[in-house]
């Protein structure tokens, strides 16, 4: 029966979501009460495991996506984006453009929401494909790639930081393993695919050919830029490093400290507000705005984030989760691929990545404690199966078809095989990383 229950309550999120279009928020509360009045919950108790779940999982993500959404604003106002994308170009040539767009979208993508990348990157793609005489998709692929990569695998992208929150992982490591998974997932679904699909002709509409650009002159310098974007990588590396090869002392302790997801976050933010905006030139109050922007554009995210919290607080709450995972515990599946299957079912039914991974993590956290698994894997193996199979209930593949001008026949033949490689892609990293760790 609990089973039964979580199903029909997943059918419902679905249908409130897709077909209704409802606010996934709302959806998310509608279907706690769903789950916990039939499962027998009393109406309070109810109440209390959607605050609770909500308080649980905003208290720490409210500030790793506000200090992040900081970060990818103050990134892509100053022009260090356009200035990546530009140097890269020059460094790898024409012939290897499409590496130039990885290494792009994988350092722009880290600090920045796929949407607002995607939006800053797309005009940077039109003119070097038009610079060049390359086929648009050949050279916009890859880039389009790492950013979704990035998003579904690492953080301090929202879903998988959160999940990582739910299962208790360690930040840090989920980064490391993730970049590590993450390689042949973008060169495979990226640079490699792209080549098979030269046949697919982008015709995108006239406004796109003329992007309004910054002036060469008035863009920060490639190291900084490349610096400041990846500064949360960096700290966390140095202190995953520091915790492995130093000894215990105040050396240690201060690179740790540093290396802490909100603190390297926090710090980053800082550097950039100098480096992308008073050395720039900017006075306070402009880089105020900017930040000011960013917190506004995440209030919604954090509101799906919650909902999907209460989700997973009433299912454990109610028994549903403890019920699955007793159920799944003699099967022969590993636990890792039934989280991939599990976040790939919510997916295609749903859309939203973010949506299908934190719904999945919920129905499957009992089984990262009772199985002898990583949970730096399980947020890795959810955040690979979240972004499979991408079609028209999902924003990324209008985006992607709008921006391009294709057809949904052309869009399903590129961008979903993308997406969907992409996903394969990482439950195999997964499952060759879980014979290693």
């Amino acid at each position: 029966m609990p089973i039964i229950i979580a199903v029909l309550g997943i059918l419902i999120l679905f249908v409130l979501i897709a077909r209704v279009k409802l606010n996934a928020f709302l959806a998310f509360i509608i279907v706690c009460l769903f789950v916990g009045i039939f499962q027998g919950m009393q109406l309070p108790d109810i109440v209390s495991s959607v605050q609770r779940g909500i308080g649980n999982t905003l208290g720490f993500l409210v500030l790793i996506l506000g200090l992040g959404a900081m970060l990818g604003k103050l990134v892509a106002d100053s022009g260090a984006a356009q200035r990546i994308t530009t140097r890269l170009v020059d460094v790898f040539g024409i012939k290897n453009v499409q590496w130039a767009m990885v290494v792009t979208g994988f350092i722009v993508g880290i600090p920045m929401f796929y949407s607002v990348g995607f939006v800053i990157l797309i005009p940077l793609v039109f003119t070097i494909a038009i610079s060049t005489g390359l086929p648009l998709l050949y050279v916009g692929l890859p880039m389009l790639t790492s950013l979704s990569v990035t998003h579904g695998y690492l953080p301090p992208h929202p879903a998988p930081t959160a999940i990582a929150a739910m299962f208790s992982a360690d930040i840090g490591k989920t980064l490391m393993y993730g970049i590590i998974i993450a390689i042949p997932a973008i060169l495979v679904a990226g640079p490699l695919f792209a080549r098979t699909i030269k046949n697919v002709e982008a015709k995108p509409l006239k406004e796109f050919y003329n992007p309004v650009l910054i002036p060469e002159e008035k863009l920060p310098s490639t190291a900084i830029s490349i610096l400041t974007a990846l500064l949360p990588i960096i700290l966390i590396g140095l202190a995953i490093a520091a915790e492995n090869l130093l000894p215990e002392g105040i050396l240690r302790d201060i690179m740790m400290f540093l290396g802490n997801p909100v603190i390297a976050l926090l710090v980053s933010v800082l550097m950039a507000i100098y480096t992308l905006g008073i050395a720039r030139g900017k006075d306070m109050k402009t880089v105020m705005q900017s930040i000011s922007t960013s917190v506004s554009t995440i209030t919604m995210i954090l509101l799906i984030i919650a909902g999907a919290g209460a989700l997973k607080e009433v299912l454990i709450d109610s028994k549903v989760s403890e019920y699955i995972a007793s159920s799944l515990e003699g099967s022969a599946v590993s636990p890792l691929v039934l989280a991939w299957l599990i976040a790939t079912a919510i997916r295609v039914s749903v859309g939203s990545a973010t949506v299908a991974g934190l719904t999945a993590a919920g129905i499957v956290l009992p089984l990262a404690s009772s199985a002898n698994v990583s949970a730096e894997l399980m947020v890795l193996a959810i955040g690979s199966g979240s972004l499979m199979l991408s079609h028209v209930n999902d924003t990324g593949f209008w985006m992607f078809k709008e921006y391009f001008n294709l057809s949904v026949k052309e869009t399903l033949s590129t961008w979903t095989v993308m997406e969907t490689l992409v996903g394969i892609m990482g439950l195999l990293g997964v499952l060759a990383m879980n014979m290693i760790i």
